[in-house]
């Protein structure tokens, strides 16, 4: 029996301009035989538009394709008109792993209604650095324990409803100082260290998770010299060989800083898949695309990658796109209210109150403080317009609000002591400075980074994300009509 030809783009997921499909990039993924591309919020336009876009992309993509997205919850959330789940360490406050797998399902519910069938969820991550710039509260916990067993149930609950999982970012990104979509994070643990956080919810969920995603970091106790997306040591000899994992493993994207400015597209791609990823996800401009692929071609003319890993590799990921097929499925409106529903209640769970934060009165003067519009930053979405937060406030009679074009700027002096209850809402996601703690604020309400209330001297509530159920949950609490159940799974305090 002849072995079938092994196409370079097999092994390689891209992304796409637009959100139709064009002639020329329909073309571009027939003749290389791309099996995978990953959708951004650039790619999503109407429901409608995308369930075509999806169509059509089976259609080039053939039976074994795959189409990804980034809907974790919280802040990161492609597809914003369908029903907005919770961000991880909400549920993490709310602690029920059976609300998380109720979460999971209903987020692949409405993925699988686009035509969309992997997720890159749910986050392995476990923060316990609050000076994290891109993680927070996109993990679970600080407790690896409690990460393992609210990623499973969430997992879980996707892929019974038909849409893959991909936990991230492995061995772990919750101890960076640095974002690596901007740089090169280094983590100067041993293994022994990552044994005992990092590593924990892998191992946990090793024999389930159908792929894994690998993480832009240098350990230099275990390979000083290349980050674990392009480690043989860390892909093989740890998550294949001490771990034992079977499943698919897929790297970051190549084109973040991390790894982009160091080795480029080309590079990157053949050092991935020798150290044991299955499929590089090579974003970029068309001529990136193309020379990842070329570069994988070369390899494997000259030996570099070996045949017999490379068909493995592409029976893994064969594999998952037969366990989770391209299908059409219709997500209707009634079942679109209920997740809905399901994701307020889920919030509103994970509501949390630091400190002794308490409801201002209905007719107190109260002035408060937000910055005046955060952009999207790449990763999460743009940040809660200063509309909204005026719109929490409906009810109480002599509010002045004071729209601040950085937080990080602000000072006391725009904080008179006039008789005003002063509310500060940090709609940003980066730290404060030290001068913060000087501040005369009241009550501080963290509607994005729980960490940030480390830096104000007040007693706040935490959201953990500005989606619609987590305003209305906050909106609630103001209003005097809900408590704040939630108990934090990272530990939070105020001075």
């Amino acid at each position: 029996m002849n072995t079938p030809v092994l196409h370079p783009g097999q092994l390689v997921m891209v992304d796409m301009e637009g959100t139709s499909l064009d002639a020329e990039t329909a073309q571009f993924l027939r003749s290389h035989h791309i099996r995978a591309v990953c959708l951004f919020r650039k790619n999503l336009g109407t429901r409608q538009q995308v369930q075509k876009l999806t169509a059509d992309l089976r259609e080039a993509l053939g039976p074994l394709g795959l189409i990804g997205i980034d809907q974790e919850g919280g802040s990161v959330i492609r597809a914003t008109f369908l029903p907005q789940a919770p961000a991880a360490m909400a549920l993490g406050a709310a602690d029920d792993p059976a609300l998380a797998h109720e979460v999971g399902a209903a987020v692949a519910r409405g993925l699988k209604g686009l035509g969309i069938n992997w997720n890159f969820a749910p986050v392995l991550d476990v923060n316990n650095n609050p000076a994290n710039p891109v993680i927070a509260e996109r993990s679970f916990s600080a407790d690896p324990l409690q990460v393992a067993r609210l990623a499973e149930a969430w997992m879980q609950g996707s892929m019974a409803e038909g849409v893959a999982c991909c936990v991230k970012h492995f061995p772990g990104h919750g101890d960076t100082h640095t974002d690596s979509h901007h740089a090169l994070p280094s983590v100067d643990k041993s293994m022994a260290d990552l044994e005992a956080l990092e590593l924990v919810p892998f191992r946990a969920l090793a024999d389930t998770a159908p792929a894994v995603m690998t993480a832009h970091i240098v350990y230099p106790q275990i390979d000083p010299e290349h980050p674990a997306t392009l480690s043989h040591t860390m892909l093989t000899g740890v998550l294949r060989q001490a771990i034992g994992y079977r499943g698919v493993i897929i790297t970051d994207a190549l084109m973040m800083k991390a790894v982009h400015d160091r080795y480029g597209h080309a590079r990157a791609a053949v050092l991935s898949l020798q150290a044991g990823a299955d499929l590089v996800l090579a974003q970029g401009a068309r001529h990136e695309q193309l020379a990842a692929l070329q570069a994988i071609a070369a390899a494997m003319d000259a030996g570099s990658l070996e045949p017999r890993s490379m068909r493995s590799a592409c029976d893994r990921v064969d594999a998952l796109a037969q366990r989770f097929p391209l299908v059409s499925v219709d997500y209707t409106a009634a079942q679109h209210s209920l997740d809905d529903a399901l994701m307020h209640s889920a919030w509103s769970r994970g509501l949390t109150a630091v400190g002794v934060a308490q409801v201002p009165p209905r007719h107190a003067p109260l002035r408060v403080v937000a910055q005046a519009e955060v952009a999207s930053d790449g990763v999460s979405e743009a940040g809660l317009p200063f509309a909204d937060i005026q719109a929490l406030f409906q009810g109480f009679s002599d509010v002045e609000f004071v729209a601040i074009p950085k937080l990080t700027s602000l000072d006391a002096s725009q904080l008179p002591r006039d008789g005003r209850t002063h509310v500060l809402v940090s709609n940003h996601h980066g730290r404060y400075g030290v001068g913060a703690k000087n501040l005369a604020v009241d009550l501080h309400l963290a509607v994005w980074n729980p960490f940030q209330v480390f830096d104000i001297a007040a007693p706040a509530v935490v959201t953990w994300g500005y989606a619609d159920g987590a305003l209305a949950a906050l909106q609630a609490w103001l209003q005097g009509q809900a408590g704040t159940p939630g108990v934090a799974p990272v530990p939070l305090a105020t001075a």
